[in-house]
Protein backbone atom coordinates (compact mmCIF):
# COMPACT_ATOMS: atom_id res chain seq x y z
CA UNK A 1 0.00 0.00 0.00
CA UNK A 2 1.70 3.72 -1.20
CA UNK A 3 1.39 5.31 2.30
CA UNK A 4 1.31 8.47 0.04
CA UNK A 5 -1.72 7.93 -1.80
CA UNK A 6 -4.07 10.72 -2.14
CA UNK A 7 -6.96 11.46 -4.70
CA UNK A 8 -4.76 13.44 -6.40
CA UNK A 9 -1.42 11.61 -6.55
CA UNK A 10 -1.76 7.63 -7.09
CA UNK A 11 -0.57 4.48 -9.41
CA UNK A 12 -3.33 4.27 -12.13
CA UNK A 13 -2.73 1.21 -13.78
CA UNK A 14 0.96 1.21 -12.94
CA UNK A 15 1.51 4.45 -13.64
CA UNK A 16 2.11 7.60 -11.46
CA UNK A 17 -0.27 10.16 -11.46
CA UNK A 18 -0.34 13.75 -10.49
CA UNK A 19 -3.72 15.78 -10.39
CA UNK A 20 -4.86 13.15 -12.96
CA UNK A 21 -2.14 13.66 -15.15
CA UNK A 22 0.56 10.94 -16.23
CA UNK A 23 3.84 12.23 -14.95
CA UNK A 24 6.00 9.93 -16.79
CA UNK A 25 4.76 11.48 -20.02
CA UNK A 26 4.76 15.26 -18.61
CA UNK A 27 8.80 14.25 -18.27
CA UNK A 28 8.78 12.78 -21.43
CA UNK A 29 7.95 16.30 -22.89
CA UNK A 30 10.62 18.17 -20.85
CA UNK A 31 13.48 15.78 -21.70
CA UNK A 32 15.62 16.70 -18.17
CA UNK A 33 14.63 17.43 -14.80
CA UNK A 34 11.43 18.93 -13.95
CA UNK A 35 9.77 19.82 -11.15
CA UNK A 36 5.74 19.32 -11.61
CA UNK A 37 3.19 21.37 -9.24
CA UNK A 38 -0.24 20.62 -8.49
CA UNK A 39 -2.24 24.23 -8.47
CA UNK A 40 -5.08 22.51 -7.05
CA UNK A 41 -3.42 21.03 -3.86
CA UNK A 42 -1.30 24.07 -3.13
CA UNK A 43 -4.60 26.00 -2.80
CA UNK A 44 -6.78 23.31 -0.77
CA UNK A 45 -3.41 23.20 1.23
CA UNK A 46 -3.70 26.79 2.01
CA UNK A 47 -7.42 26.52 2.66
CA UNK A 48 -7.35 23.93 5.18
CA UNK A 49 -4.41 26.28 7.18
CA UNK A 50 -6.52 29.71 6.76
CA UNK A 51 -9.81 27.58 7.74
CA UNK A 52 -7.76 26.29 11.02
CA UNK A 53 -7.12 30.22 11.82
CA UNK A 54 -10.33 31.02 11.58
CA UNK A 55 -11.47 28.01 13.58
CA UNK A 56 -9.24 29.67 16.82
CA UNK A 57 -12.42 32.90 16.47
CA UNK A 58 -9.38 34.79 16.72
CA UNK A 59 -8.31 34.10 13.11
CA UNK A 60 -6.43 37.15 11.33
CA UNK A 61 -4.02 36.88 8.23
CA UNK A 62 -2.55 33.76 6.90
CA UNK A 63 0.69 34.54 5.02
CA UNK A 64 2.44 32.44 2.22
CA UNK A 65 6.10 32.29 2.68
CA UNK A 66 8.17 32.74 -0.85
CA UNK A 67 11.14 31.22 0.54
CA UNK A 68 9.30 27.90 -0.09
CA UNK A 69 8.69 27.93 -3.79
CA UNK A 70 8.86 31.51 -5.36
CA UNK A 71 8.10 29.92 -8.71
CA UNK A 72 5.71 32.76 -10.60
CA UNK A 73 2.42 31.19 -11.66
CA UNK A 74 2.10 29.34 -8.27
CA UNK A 75 2.20 32.83 -6.48
CA UNK A 76 0.25 34.42 -9.20
CA UNK A 77 -2.54 31.96 -8.11
CA UNK A 78 -1.97 32.11 -4.49
CA UNK A 79 -3.05 36.13 -4.80
CA UNK A 80 -5.49 35.71 -6.76
CA UNK A 81 -6.82 33.20 -4.77
CA UNK A 82 -7.28 35.53 -1.75
CA UNK A 83 -6.50 32.56 0.41
CA UNK A 84 -3.74 34.93 2.02
CA UNK A 85 -1.04 37.27 1.69
CA UNK A 86 2.87 36.65 1.14
CA UNK A 87 5.71 36.13 4.19
CA UNK A 88 9.02 37.71 2.70
CA UNK A 89 12.43 38.01 3.91
CA UNK A 90 13.99 40.09 1.25
CA UNK A 91 13.87 42.97 -0.51
CA UNK A 92 13.79 40.59 -3.61
CA UNK A 93 11.07 38.63 -2.22
CA UNK A 94 8.78 41.74 -1.84
CA UNK A 95 9.74 43.28 -4.49
CA UNK A 96 8.70 39.55 -6.37
CA UNK A 97 5.65 39.19 -4.23
CA UNK A 98 4.03 42.39 -5.05
CA UNK A 99 5.12 41.64 -8.93
CA UNK A 100 2.72 38.35 -8.71
CA UNK A 101 -0.49 40.54 -7.25
CA UNK A 102 0.34 40.68 -3.25
CA UNK A 103 -1.10 43.76 -1.75
CA UNK A 104 1.39 45.71 -0.43
CA UNK A 105 -0.61 45.43 3.19
CA UNK A 106 -1.04 41.90 2.93
CA UNK A 107 3.07 41.21 3.01
CA UNK A 108 4.86 40.43 5.64
CA UNK A 109 8.36 40.99 6.22
CA UNK A 110 10.86 39.20 8.70
CA UNK A 111 14.24 39.73 7.80
CA UNK A 112 17.72 38.62 9.32
CA UNK A 113 20.84 40.44 9.23
CA UNK A 114 19.01 43.16 7.57
CA UNK A 115 21.60 46.04 5.52
CA UNK A 116 21.26 49.44 4.82
CA UNK A 117 19.85 48.76 1.14
CA UNK A 118 17.29 46.23 2.60
CA UNK A 119 16.51 48.76 5.37
CA UNK A 120 15.65 51.36 2.39
CA UNK A 121 13.88 49.52 0.57
CA UNK A 122 11.69 48.93 3.48
CA UNK A 123 11.48 52.50 3.77
CA UNK A 124 10.00 52.84 0.43
CA UNK A 125 7.38 50.83 1.24
CA UNK A 126 5.35 52.27 4.08
CA UNK A 127 2.79 49.59 4.32
CA UNK A 128 4.77 46.46 4.51
CA UNK A 129 4.33 44.70 8.06
CA UNK A 130 7.75 44.26 9.53
CA UNK A 131 8.83 41.88 12.02
CA UNK A 132 12.22 43.07 13.92
CA UNK A 133 14.83 40.24 14.33
CA UNK A 134 16.73 41.92 16.62
CA UNK A 135 17.63 44.93 18.79
CA UNK A 136 20.00 46.62 15.78
CA UNK A 137 16.69 46.44 13.22
CA UNK A 138 14.60 47.86 15.71
CA UNK A 139 17.52 50.70 16.57
CA UNK A 140 17.87 50.99 12.42
CA UNK A 141 13.64 51.05 11.90
CA UNK A 142 13.54 53.98 14.31
CA UNK A 143 16.37 55.79 12.63
CA UNK A 144 15.19 55.55 8.90
CA UNK A 145 11.14 55.99 9.34
CA UNK A 146 9.97 56.39 13.44
CA UNK A 147 6.77 56.68 13.96
CA UNK A 148 6.29 52.90 11.98
CA UNK A 149 4.29 50.54 13.50
CA UNK A 150 6.43 47.32 13.66
CA UNK A 151 6.82 43.57 15.28
CA UNK A 152 8.74 42.14 17.36
CA UNK A 153 10.11 38.27 16.78
CA UNK A 154 10.50 36.76 20.10
CA UNK A 155 12.69 33.64 20.75
CA UNK A 156 11.29 31.66 23.53
CA UNK A 157 14.37 29.51 23.98
CA UNK A 158 12.37 26.44 23.07
CA UNK A 159 11.59 25.40 19.91
CA UNK A 160 10.62 22.05 17.70
CA UNK A 161 11.40 20.29 14.19
CA UNK A 162 10.96 17.05 12.33
CA UNK A 163 11.60 14.39 13.82
CA UNK A 164 13.59 16.45 16.97
CA UNK A 165 16.18 17.23 14.80
CA UNK A 166 18.32 20.41 15.96
CA UNK A 167 19.21 21.06 12.72
CA UNK A 168 15.15 22.29 12.12
CA UNK A 169 14.55 23.01 15.12
CA UNK A 170 15.17 27.49 15.40
CA UNK A 171 14.71 28.25 19.21
CA UNK A 172 16.37 26.08 21.80
CA UNK A 173 19.10 25.24 24.47
CA UNK A 174 21.68 26.30 21.71
CA UNK A 175 21.24 29.98 21.01
CA UNK A 176 20.32 30.94 17.66
CA UNK A 177 20.09 33.85 15.75
CA UNK A 178 16.22 34.33 15.30
CA UNK A 179 14.40 37.09 17.43
CA UNK A 180 14.57 38.54 20.82
CA UNK A 181 15.30 36.76 24.14
CA UNK A 182 13.30 37.14 26.99
CA UNK A 183 16.13 39.12 28.73
CA UNK A 184 16.19 41.71 25.60
CA UNK A 185 12.41 42.12 25.74
CA UNK A 186 12.79 45.19 28.16
CA UNK A 187 15.53 46.68 25.61
CA UNK A 188 13.64 46.63 22.62
CA UNK A 189 10.17 48.06 24.24
CA UNK A 190 12.73 50.91 25.36
CA UNK A 191 14.03 51.26 22.02
CA UNK A 192 10.50 51.17 20.55
CA UNK A 193 9.23 54.09 22.56
CA UNK A 194 12.68 55.97 21.27
CA UNK A 195 11.25 56.11 18.38
CA UNK A 196 7.61 56.30 18.58
CA UNK A 197 7.56 52.76 17.08
CA UNK A 198 4.60 51.33 17.83
CA UNK A 199 4.78 47.72 18.35
CA UNK A 200 1.43 46.20 16.96
CA UNK A 201 2.44 42.36 16.54
CA UNK A 202 4.86 39.63 17.82
CA UNK A 203 6.30 37.15 15.49
CA UNK A 204 7.51 33.72 16.48
CA UNK A 205 9.09 30.55 14.55
CA UNK A 206 9.85 27.58 16.08
CA UNK A 207 11.22 25.20 14.16
CA UNK A 208 10.48 23.11 10.30
CA UNK A 209 8.20 20.46 9.47
CA UNK A 210 7.26 19.68 13.22
CA UNK A 211 4.30 16.75 13.26
CA UNK A 212 1.41 15.09 16.27
CA UNK A 213 4.88 13.98 17.90
CA UNK A 214 6.40 17.15 18.18
CA UNK A 215 2.72 19.19 19.13
CA UNK A 216 3.29 18.75 22.96
CA UNK A 217 6.57 20.39 22.75
CA UNK A 218 5.13 23.12 20.43
CA UNK A 219 2.57 23.82 22.57
CA UNK A 220 5.12 24.50 25.36
CA UNK A 221 7.14 26.56 23.25
CA UNK A 222 4.35 28.83 22.25
CA UNK A 223 2.84 29.27 26.13
CA UNK A 224 6.49 30.73 26.63
CA UNK A 225 6.05 33.58 23.93
CA UNK A 226 2.51 33.97 25.17
CA UNK A 227 3.91 35.13 28.51
CA UNK A 228 6.01 37.35 26.77
CA UNK A 229 2.50 39.21 25.88
CA UNK A 230 2.06 40.37 29.06
CA UNK A 231 4.69 43.42 28.75
CA UNK A 232 3.42 44.47 25.49
CA UNK A 233 0.53 45.63 26.17
CA UNK A 234 -0.65 47.48 22.65
CA UNK A 235 0.01 44.27 20.57
CA UNK A 236 -3.04 43.29 18.60
CA UNK A 237 -1.67 40.56 16.07
CA UNK A 238 0.44 37.27 17.14
CA UNK A 239 1.89 35.72 14.35
CA UNK A 240 3.03 32.13 14.92
CA UNK A 241 5.32 31.40 11.94
CA UNK A 242 5.17 28.29 10.29
CA UNK A 243 6.79 25.28 10.37
CA UNK A 244 3.82 22.77 10.22
CA UNK A 245 4.98 19.84 8.90
CA UNK A 246 4.34 16.83 6.28
CA UNK A 247 4.86 13.28 6.28
CA UNK A 248 8.23 12.47 4.65
CA UNK A 249 8.33 8.50 5.56
CA UNK A 250 5.63 5.66 5.92
CA UNK A 251 5.74 6.24 9.85
CA UNK A 252 5.30 9.81 10.35
CA UNK A 253 1.52 10.56 12.02
CA UNK A 254 0.46 13.82 9.84
CA UNK A 255 -0.07 16.79 11.96
CA UNK A 256 -3.35 17.38 13.30
CA UNK A 257 -4.21 21.16 12.38
CA UNK A 258 -7.43 20.42 14.79
CA UNK A 259 -5.56 20.13 17.68
CA UNK A 260 -2.66 22.68 16.59
CA UNK A 261 -5.94 25.20 16.12
CA UNK A 262 -7.49 24.19 19.17
CA UNK A 263 -3.94 24.45 21.36
CA UNK A 264 -3.25 28.65 19.70
CA UNK A 265 -7.12 29.29 20.74
CA UNK A 266 -6.15 28.11 24.38
CA UNK A 267 -2.64 29.49 24.43
CA UNK A 268 -4.16 33.26 23.41
CA UNK A 269 -7.73 33.00 25.25
CA UNK A 270 -8.34 36.25 26.76
CA UNK A 271 -5.93 38.17 24.79
CA UNK A 272 -7.47 41.42 22.03
CA UNK A 273 -5.20 39.84 19.33
CA UNK A 274 -5.54 38.42 16.29
CA UNK A 275 -3.60 35.02 15.61
CA UNK A 276 -1.73 35.13 12.31
CA UNK A 277 0.51 32.34 10.41
CA UNK A 278 2.95 32.42 7.53
CA UNK A 279 3.50 28.42 6.32
CA UNK A 280 5.29 27.82 3.37
CA UNK A 281 6.24 24.13 3.23
CA UNK A 282 3.15 23.16 4.10
CA UNK A 283 1.16 24.84 1.37
CA UNK A 284 3.39 23.60 -1.30
CA UNK A 285 5.57 20.39 -0.51
CA UNK A 286 3.06 17.55 -1.13
CA UNK A 287 1.69 19.37 -4.16
CA UNK A 288 5.45 19.04 -5.96
CA UNK A 289 6.92 16.05 -7.31
CA UNK A 290 10.90 16.21 -8.77
CA UNK A 291 11.20 13.86 -12.07
CA UNK A 292 14.77 12.79 -12.87
CA UNK A 293 15.64 9.70 -15.25
CA UNK A 294 17.35 6.86 -14.48
CA UNK A 295 21.27 6.91 -16.13
CA UNK A 296 21.77 3.17 -15.08
CA UNK A 297 22.37 0.35 -12.33
CA UNK A 298 25.89 -0.59 -11.35
CA UNK A 299 26.43 -3.27 -8.20
CA UNK A 300 29.68 -2.05 -6.06
CA UNK A 301 30.27 -4.79 -3.54
CA UNK A 302 26.91 -5.61 -1.61
CA UNK A 303 25.14 -2.35 -2.94
CA UNK A 304 23.11 -1.76 -6.30
CA UNK A 305 23.48 2.01 -6.94
CA UNK A 306 20.84 3.01 -9.48
CA UNK A 307 22.14 6.48 -10.83
CA UNK A 308 19.78 9.66 -11.87
CA UNK A 309 20.36 12.47 -13.77
CA UNK A 310 19.85 15.34 -11.31
CA UNK A 311 21.49 15.52 -7.89
CA UNK A 312 21.18 17.30 -4.18
CA UNK A 313 21.99 20.47 -5.65
CA UNK A 314 18.62 20.54 -7.08
CA UNK A 315 16.55 19.69 -4.08
CA UNK A 316 18.93 20.15 -0.71
CA UNK A 317 17.04 18.94 1.77
CA UNK A 318 17.36 15.46 2.08
CA UNK A 319 20.82 15.67 2.02
CA UNK A 320 21.15 19.02 4.34
CA UNK A 321 18.16 18.27 6.60
CA UNK A 322 17.52 14.71 5.89
CA UNK A 323 13.91 15.32 4.93
CA UNK A 324 13.76 12.61 2.72
CA UNK A 325 11.45 12.70 -0.93
CA UNK A 326 9.88 9.30 -0.64
CA UNK A 327 10.99 8.03 -4.71
CA UNK A 328 8.26 6.13 -6.84
CA UNK A 329 9.09 5.08 -10.20
CA UNK A 330 6.63 6.72 -12.65
CA UNK A 331 5.82 3.43 -14.69
CA UNK A 332 5.68 0.40 -12.41
CA UNK A 333 6.69 -2.98 -14.02
CA UNK A 334 5.33 -6.22 -12.00
CA UNK A 335 8.31 -8.52 -11.02
CA UNK A 336 10.58 -9.32 -8.24
CA UNK A 337 12.04 -6.03 -6.32
CA UNK A 338 15.32 -5.19 -5.05
CA UNK A 339 17.13 -3.28 -2.61
CA UNK A 340 19.05 -0.38 -4.16
CA UNK A 341 20.38 3.30 -3.32
CA UNK A 342 19.93 6.03 -5.60
CA UNK A 343 22.32 8.47 -6.43
CA UNK A 344 22.68 11.47 -8.09
CA UNK A 345 24.73 13.12 -10.77
CA UNK A 346 26.47 15.17 -8.24
CA UNK A 347 30.20 14.56 -7.61
CA UNK A 348 29.80 14.95 -3.55
CA UNK A 349 29.63 11.67 -1.94
CA UNK A 350 26.84 12.67 0.21
CA UNK A 351 24.63 13.11 -3.13
CA UNK A 352 21.97 10.24 -2.65
CA UNK A 353 18.37 9.95 -3.18
CA UNK A 354 18.34 7.47 -0.50
CA UNK A 355 19.77 4.15 0.95
CA UNK A 356 17.97 0.66 1.15
CA UNK A 357 15.14 1.33 -0.97
CA UNK A 358 13.11 -1.68 -1.89
CA UNK A 359 12.34 -0.75 -5.11
CA UNK A 360 11.04 -2.55 -8.44
CA UNK A 361 13.80 -2.94 -11.19
CA UNK A 362 14.83 -0.03 -13.03
CA UNK A 363 16.71 0.39 -16.03
CA UNK A 364 18.22 3.38 -18.54
CA UNK A 365 15.43 5.78 -19.87
CA UNK A 366 13.42 4.76 -16.41
CA UNK A 367 12.24 7.84 -14.14
CA UNK A 368 11.81 8.37 -10.90
CA UNK A 369 9.37 10.99 -9.20
CA UNK A 370 10.63 12.28 -5.97
CA UNK A 371 7.70 13.51 -4.15
CA UNK A 372 7.30 16.11 -1.79
CA UNK A 373 9.58 18.20 -3.62
CA UNK A 374 7.44 21.07 -4.29
CA UNK A 375 8.95 23.15 -0.91
CA UNK A 376 12.42 24.07 -0.36
CA UNK A 377 13.60 22.38 -4.12
CA UNK A 378 14.10 24.78 -6.95
CA UNK A 379 14.22 28.01 -4.26
CA UNK A 380 17.14 26.09 -2.91
CA UNK A 381 18.61 24.78 -6.15
CA UNK A 382 21.96 25.48 -7.27
CA UNK A 383 24.33 25.46 -10.28
CA UNK A 384 26.96 23.08 -8.62
CA UNK A 385 28.93 21.11 -10.85
CA UNK A 386 27.16 22.80 -13.65
CA UNK A 387 24.38 20.42 -13.30
CA UNK A 388 21.68 23.22 -12.20
CA UNK A 389 19.15 22.80 -14.97
CA UNK A 390 15.08 22.11 -14.60
CA UNK A 391 12.48 23.23 -15.92
CA UNK A 392 9.13 23.78 -13.36
CA UNK A 393 5.58 23.26 -14.92
CA UNK A 394 2.39 24.01 -13.04
CA UNK A 395 -0.55 21.73 -13.44
CA UNK A 396 -3.94 23.45 -13.34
Amino acid sequence: MDWWRRDDLHRDNGRLTLAGRDVDALAAEAGGPIFLYSEARVLANAGRVRDALLATGMGGQLFYALKANRFPPLLKALAQSGLCGADVCSPGELELALACGFPEAAVSYTGVSVSRSDHDALARRPEVLVNCDGLAMLRQIGERTPGRAVGLRLNPALGVGYGDSERLTYAGTRTTKFGIYDEQLDEAVALAAASNLRIERVHFHLGCGYLDAQMDAWEQAAAACARMLDRLADVREVNVGGGLGLPHRAGDRPLNLERWSAGLARLFAGRPVRISAEPGDYIVKDAGVLVLGVTGAERKRDTLFVGLNGGFNLHPEPAFYDLACEPVPCVTRPGATERVTLAGNINEALDLWGEGLVMPPLREGDRVALLNAGGYGAAMSSNHCMRGDFEERVLP
